[in-house]
């Protein structure tokens, strides 16, 4: 394989995953005519159609999307194998995490500029949802998740547990008044989201007593933003990570309901999907995130493992 075929290849990956032939050439700093003419010619020598082009819009035509599927993973190779022998030890390549919104915005990116410094020649591209992407089909090297994991054919690396809190917003307390244990979660509005979703009972436990709560919500939210600006505006009683709310229980938004009761911990896991060899820069990056929850200032409790 040429090198200008392997351009071609890249370049073909980045159209179709940005949907743009303009935003793939200035992401690589070529002409947008280069561009559109290095692709149409992949697709003469492929003999095959791999982008559906409108005024409004450039996807993947069916052939397209199977051949993406098949490349990328192969793209991803060369840059691992490029990689394991750069004496630098600079990664290369682009590197695509999923993970919810909530932990990439509070906890990742204020602490991701000592990572991308280290390797700056390492594209990131992180696709923050609190829901699970296809990762096969969105190309995704690193699923990052709080909870149980569903069976999955990937493989899983545990790197941490976390704290899980419930919290409510000063007004709703004083004007519901506040729970003394447990039980008097029951005759209280409860917020359901991404973390109180996990399990359909809450577990708490006090110098040995325990308890166990099975909470039925008003309102449920699939964000956990939302989830705590529901809990913020009074709509009642959410359980969330400690990290997540970690900004309103200091602006005083939200308290901490129940502190003295200790809830039981989500596991941390990165996931690698089924067909994905565990890249170098993936291992580099999972070790990277360990090692910032670990230290994080968000009363959360992880372990390498």
């Amino acid at each position: 394989m040429a090198l200008k075929d392997i351009v071609s290849l890249r370049l073909y990956t980045r159209v179709a995953r940005l949907g743009s032939f303009s935003a793939a050439a200035r992401e690589s700093g070529l002409a947008q005519s280069q561009v559109s003419r290095m692709i149409a010619e992949l697709e003469a020598n492929l003999g095959a159609r791999l982008l559906s082009r409108t005024t409004r819009a450039v996807v993947p035509t069916e052939a397209g999307l199977e051949f993406l599927a098949r490349i990328e993973p192969i793209l991803a190779a060369v840059d691992d194998a490029e990689n394991s022998v750069r004496e630098t030890g600079e990664l290369r390549g682009i590197l695509r995490v999923g993970m919810p919104a909530t932990m990439g915005l509070r906890v990742v990116i204020p602490r991701l500029s000592t990572f991308t410094e280290r390797h700056p020649a390492l594209h990131l591209e992180l696709l923050l949802e609190d829901q699970w992407q296809d990762m096969v089909k969105e190309a995704v090297d690193i699923g990052i998740r709080v909870g149980k994991l569903p069976d999955l054919a990937g493989t899983a690396r545990q790197i941490g547990m976390m704290r899980r809190v419930l919290v409510a917003s000063p007004d709703y307390l004083k004007m519901n008044g506040t729970p003394e244990c447990p039980g008097d979660i029951e005759n209280h509005r409860v917020v359901g989201g991404p973390a109180g979703a996990q399990v359909t009972s809450w577990q708490f436990e006090r110098a040995g007593e325990t308890s166990s709560v099975s909470p039925s919500p008003q309102i449920s939210i699939n964000n956990t933003a939302g989830a705590l600006a529901a809990a913020a505006g009074g709509l009642g009683i959410v359980s969330t990570t400690s990290w997540a709310c970690a900004s309103e229980i200091e602006s005083g938004s939200l308290v901490q309901v129940l502190p003295e009761w200790k809830m039981a911990e989500l596991p941390v896991h990165a996931y690698f999907p089924m067909g994905r060899t565990t890249r170098m820069a993936a291992r580099i990056f999972v070790d990277f995130l360990t090692e910032i929850l670990a230290s994080g200032p968000n009363a959360a409790t992880f372990q390498d493992n």
